[in-house]
């Protein structure tokens, strides 16, 4: 039980680490595109997509983004790059997202 609660600890941490950082990068920077997905416990979802760029910078801004998102969660998990990318485009599709 001991190693179970370490562990979760030592997740929160990081975690609390990792948005500190975000918070920080967003006062001290310039961003000119920004993404933020939240999930919540009871498994409600929220979205936030911000952009500074014209319609031509738009693509490329968002690719990153997601290939950024996709490297991330790639490397956490035991899945691939491929894998990710595969199961992040059956969502998408299945998501009716408006803006």
């Amino acid at each position: 039980m001991g190693d179970d609660a370490d562990a979760d600890g030592a997740e929160d941490d990081e975690f609390e680490r990792v948005r500190e950082r975000a918070i920080a990068a967003l006062e001290e920077g310039e961003p000119i595109s920004m993404y933020v997905g939240l999930v919540h416990e009871n498994g409600a979802n929220e979205y936030y997509f911000g952009n500074d760029v014209d319609e031509r910078e738009l693509r490329e801004a968002a690719t990153e983004q997601l290939g950024m998102l996709t490297r991330v969660l790639a490397d956490q998990s035991a899945a691939s790059v491929e894998e990710i990318a595969d199961l992040a485009v059956e969502r998408a599709e299945s998501m009716n997202l408006q803006p």
